[in-house]
Order: structure tokens, then sequence, then C-alpha cells
């Protein structure tokens, strides 16, 4: 059997490969010995830590030897061919041998002051003067530098002699090992490029291994093993800017007290807890299943009064359920809506989306005060998406996903499974649970490319309606218009089905909105709904279980985070509330018209803003512009008085500072 050739940089790319792979591994166990497990995690097992951190170790070590190999491909670079290509090679691993070791450092130095990997906040403290004489004082830094040059020096010792080590087999060989035939080198040399490849993508499938991965593991702890220096401080770089000014958070506290009804302030400490007890408990706690509507416009559907009459199945439904008319997502975009669901905070993460940020990944979720409730998420294709598995697996405990693999069911497009597919394993699901449940379901038929299966084609009709007519009431195409009507679809066959199982009666079912969509409103609201970008944040609200809740229509405001403590509060259930979201049906809110408002972001144009009583104001976060204010249901021009202004003013900055300082605080208690 002929034996392949493998050409000399390569050999010693893979040499050294292996040697930072056995290393980091080794200083993974040593992290674990050093910093034993706590009390709380004292039987969680590690293997999965380690295995997983392997992976995050191969993706590093790959990109560095990705980089190596790409310059030994540059003519007067290859390491063994040329002088300059020896030193480069010499240059670029001596570098890296000085980041590894300044990195592992630093990783070990924040594990020990702040329990934690190491991540871009720590360049914050170098902002601040205090930090440089702190570090001084409590840390060995004449052993730290002694350590990094020493450990710098040793790991370039280790490549200069492998580098000789395989120089002098090749010269013992004749120079044999550069004389590889074209075809073989070339099909050696896209082999390992692939491999690479492969390992900086980190997994089979569609996503790439992400950080977010590591806080699957049920455990804060086994998540920062797995976590080395590089993975979680560059996956934080981008979130390095996130932060909030604290003083500002205190200065605003006064006003929150009452806009959230929080019975024991303390601005000291910035106590937002609210602990919710009913006067009634329930007796037979019900069932919940809360469906995230993708892209449910309310302008686009049949509540708005839309002339096309999209959705008149979800129509009959907001008549027999509790109805919020007037419901925003407080941003844009599904990752954001999620969020705002789970946690309860609006999204304010300017560069990507707080789901993505491991900063505020740990997060207090009203969700487990379902205590004793079976608890699941479905959704047709993938969690790796926006890294939103991490936000709900590291704080909801127990929590069973269902995802594209587990349908028997086709995949229709990027999003999975179609949403009839979705409903009707998760109906089948529910009416096999033995004790109460908590659901989540999320749709994605209703988005671009707007595919409509091919085995309901027979029993759902597509309508064909004129362009001009199909833009004038709100949609940008007739394809989103019948997907559009293919969710209500699916509706009616998840809730027809439901009817028909004993689970039914005892469950309360939640729809909203992800978010809106752009449009022209302009045939059914004012110009704010355009102009302001509401129409993209506009959704509908719905509360729906007959016999359980009385049907009522209600037009105040509200907000996705509002959606778990409103839900609680009509279960019946206790539960403590440290978020911005408010029980929609409490005494505080219903006798209190002058608390309720809905806070906005906007990502788009980087605005905050605030609708309260008739009035949208907002103003962008860099206040290079004027405020804009718009009247919510009449075009006519608004005036403000210096006080109505300064009170808007006053609670969108008070809500914003707020916001930005709870999604890196409300953390799991």
């Amino acid at each position: 059997m002929k034996r392949i050739k493998i050409p000399s940089s390569i050999q010693w790319l893979l040499i050294i490969s292996i040697f930072f792979i056995v290393l980091m591994s080794a200083l993974r166990i040593i992290e674990m010995n050093v910093f034993p497990k706590p009390a709380l995690d004292i039987d969680h097992p590690m293997g999965r830590a380690f295995f997983l951190g392997l992976r995050y170790d191969l993706r590093i070590v790959s990109v560095a030897a990705l980089v190596g190999f790409l310059l030994s491909l540059i003519p007067g670079l290859h390491p063994f061919k040329t002088k300059a290509g020896k030193k480069t090679a010499f240059i670029f691993w001596g570098i890296f041998s000085f980041l590894f070791v300044f990195f592992y450092i630093a990783g070990f130095g924040y594990f020990a002051y702040l329990g934690a990997s190491l991540n871009a906040s720590v360049l914050e403290y170098l902002q601040e003067d205090a930090s440089f004489g702190m570090v001084m004082e409590t840390y060995p830094v004449f052993w730290i530098l002694l350590t990094l040059i020493a450990g710098t020096y040793l790991l370039h010792l280790f490549i200069r002699r492998s580098y000789r080590a395989i120089k002098k087999r090749w010269e013992a060989s004749g120079n044999q090992t550069f004389s590889v035939a074209k075809k073989p080198r070339i099909s050696v040399g896209i082999a390992y490029f692939l491999l690479l490849a492969f390992f900086i993508f980190g997994r089979l499938g569609q996503y790439p291994l992400r950080w977010s991965d590591a806080f699957t593991l049920g455990s804060d702890y086994a998540s920062n093993m797995a976590l080395n220096p590089f993975q979680s401080f560059f996956s934080t770089l981008q979130h390095s800017n996130v932060s909030y000014n604290k003083e500002a958070v205190k200065k605003a506290y006064p006003q929150l007290v009452d806009f959230l009804d929080i019975k024991n302030p303390d601005a000291e400490k910035l106590n937002y807890e609210r602990i919710i007890t009913p006067d009634t408990p329930s007796v037979q706690p019900p069932n919940v299943v809360v469906v995230i509507c993708e892209s449910f416009s309310y302008v686009k559907s049949s509540m708005s009064g839309n002339t096309l009459n999209p959705t008149p199945y979800f129509d009959s439904l907001s008549k027999q359920g509790l109805f919020f008319t007037h419901c925003f997502s407080p941003s844009v975009g599904t990752a954001r809506g999620v969020w705002a669901v789970v946690t309860g905070l609006p999204d304010v993460e300017r560069n990507s989306t707080s789901s993505r940020n491991p900063g505020a990944v740990n997060q207090h979720t009203m969700i487990n005060a379902f205590k004793n409730y079976d608890k699941s998420y479905y959704i047709g294709g993938s969690l790796s998406w926006a890294n939103i598995r991490g936000l709900l697996e590291n704080n909801i405990p127990g929590l069973k996903t269902i995802e594209q693999p587990d349908y028997d069911a086709p995949k229709i497009n990027v999003w999975g499974v179609s949403d009839k597919h979705i409903f009707e394993r998760a109906n089948q699901d529910f009416a096999q649970k033995k004790g109460p449940f908590f659901a989540i379901i999320q749709t994605a038929d209703n988005h671009r490319p707007y595919t409509i299966p091919e085995d309901d084609k027979d029993s759902f009709k597509l309508v064909n309606i004129p362009e001009k007519e199909v833009l004038a009431n709100g949609y940008t195409s007739l394809a989103e218009l019948n997907a559009f009507r293919y969710t209500d679809y699916c509706y009616r066959h998840f809730i027809e089905a439901a009817k028909k199982e004993a689970y039914f009666k005892n469950t309360i079912f939640v729809f909203v909105g992800d978010h809106g969509t752009k449009g022209d409103a302009s045939k059914y609201y004012p110009d704010a709904w355009n102009n302001g970008s509401l129409v993209n944040m506009h959704i509908p609200l719905l509360f729906y279980a007959p016999g359980l809740i009385q049907p009522e229509q209600i037009n105040s405001y509200a907000s996705q985070v509002d959606l778990l403590p409103t839900v609680l509060g009509l279960a019946k259930l206790p539960y403590k509330n440290t978020t911005m979201g408010r029980d929609l049906m409490s005494p505080h809110m219903r006798e209190n018209p002058d608390h309720n408002g809905v806070f906005i972001y906007d990502p788009s144009n980087i605005t905050i803003g605030l609708i309260q009583d008739s009035l949208y104001y907002f103003y962008d976060v860099d206040r290079q512009q004027k405020p804009k204010v718009f009247n919510m249901f009449n075009n006519n021009p608004v005036k403000l008085t210096d006080s109505i202004k300064n009170h808007y003013e006053s609670l969108i900055n008070a809500l914003y500072q707020t916001d930005k300082y709870m999604i890196l605080n409300n953390k799991v208690h």
C-alpha cells in the first residue's frame, strides 16, 4: 500500500496543533482542580463540558493553523523553502505563543476574581484609574510577568525544535518531502484545508458551534470550564460597549418605583423585586401554551379591519378571549421578540441582539414560576439560531426542546418543518401529559420565502388579488398575503384539534406576534404608524381560554414584556418579578391609566421612545436630532408644554437606563 506523503509545512502545522490541543486540555483539567465545583454543582458530570471545550480548543488552534497554512502558500513564504518564510512563520507563532500565555494567565486571574470566564468586559477596567492599583495590590505582578515571559519562551522553543526535527528528516531523506508530486500535494492541501474549516465551523449542520452551546450544559460552572479564554473573550468583544451608567440608573429609580409598582423600594441596592401572591390561589393550575407568531403584523390582520380579511379564524378567537388591540413588540426582529417574551426586558442591544451577548445569557425568567410544570419549546428548525438555545436551556431547568429532527415531517425550507406539523406534534404531546405543562410554540411560515407546503395546497386555497390592492392593504407581495392567510389556517387546525382533547378545558392559550412588518398602513392608521415605524412593532396579544377567562377587548397599551406576569396572574400563581413586565390585569394597571405606557427601541434608526396617552414620543439615542412626536389616533399637529415634554424625556431615559442595567443584572436567583 502506497504511503501518502505529507508536505513538510503541513507536518509541522499538525505537530504544533496537536501540541497546543493537548496543552489546552491539560490546562482545563488544571483549572477544574484549582477551581473545584461549587456545592450546587457537586454532582454535575463534567464529561460533556470537557468534550465541548475540546471543540472550542480545536477551533482556536485551527484558526492559527489556517493562517500558518495560507502563509505557506504564498510564493517566497514557505517556511522550509525560504529564509523569509522561516522568519515569518517564527514571528507568527511567536505572537501566537505570547497571546496564548497572556490569555490563559488573564483567564485564570479573571476566574479567580469573578468566578466567570474571561470576557470583553475586562476592557472596561482598563479605563478606570483604580484598576491598575487594584491589580498591583491584589496580584503577584512580578510572577505573572515572569510566567508570561517564560511561558512564551518555552512554547516558542518547542515550535523551533519541532521545525528543526522536520527539517532534519527532510534533509536525511534527500529533500524528498519537498518533491511530492503536484497532484497528491494539492489533494493533501485541500484535505488539510477542509479539515481546518470543519474544526473552525465546529459541527455538522446548518449552524456553527457557538459560545452559547456552553450554556446548554445546565451549570454555570460547567459552562465556564468549557469555554477557553480566547472563545469567551472574542465572543463577547462585539458586546464590550454594552454597559450602563449606575448613577443614571439610581437617578431614574424613583420614577420606576411608581411605574413598576415596587412595594419595597431600595435605591441603593436597586431593588426591582415584586413578590406577587394571588388572593385566591389556583386549585387546579391551568396549562399554558404560548404561541409566538412569526411576523404577525396587526395592520395586516382581520382584527384591524383589513378588507382582505386574511385572518378570519384568529379574528373569531379574539372575540372569545382577552384581546389587547394596542400591543407592541418593544423592538423589531424575531430574536428580540423571543428575548422580550422570555426575559420580560426590551432588547436595546445596539450592535447585535442580547440573546447573542454572553454577558446577558444568565436571566431570571418568570417561566420558572410555573413550578412542577412540564416545560417545552417547539420550533420547526433549530434553536441554535441567534443563540436562543443558550438563553433557554441556561435559564429554564428541565426544559424539553423539540426541533427539526424530532418531527416526523419533511423540511420545507430553511426554517424547518411547516407550522402545521409543529402544531400537530405539540397537540399530540399535550394530549398525553399527566400533569400541568407550560409550552412555547414558535412559528415561522409567515416569513420569507413564504412556503406553502405541497400537502396543504388542496385544503388551503391560494388567492390571486391584483398587486395594487395587495399593496394598498399593507402587504408587500401576494406571496406574503397568502403566507399570512396560511398562518390563520394553521391556527384553526391547531385549536380545532386541541378542542377534541381533554387538556383543552384547563389550558390558557396565549398568541403574540414576535414583531410587526413593514408595509403601507396609511389606509388604516395615522402617520405615526408609518413615519414612526410603529407598524413594524404593532402586534396582537390574545389570552384565549373559554371557561377560564371572560372575553374582553382592551384598548390600553401592552407590550411583549407584559406577557408572562399577565398569564401568571390569570393562572392565579405566585411569582417573583424583577423585570420591566407588568400584569396588565392588575389593579395597578387597570385603575391607573397614567401608569400605562410602552417603551420602544427601534434598532434600525437607533431611537428610543414611549407610547403613552395618545402620543408616541421618541428621539435618537445619540441625540443628533430633535425629538419627534406623533399623535397615535389622528394626524393633528402635536404641541407639547414643557412639563409634558419633560415627562416624556425623563421617563424614556429612565426606562432606557434601567433596562440596560437589568439586561446585565437580572441574574437567576
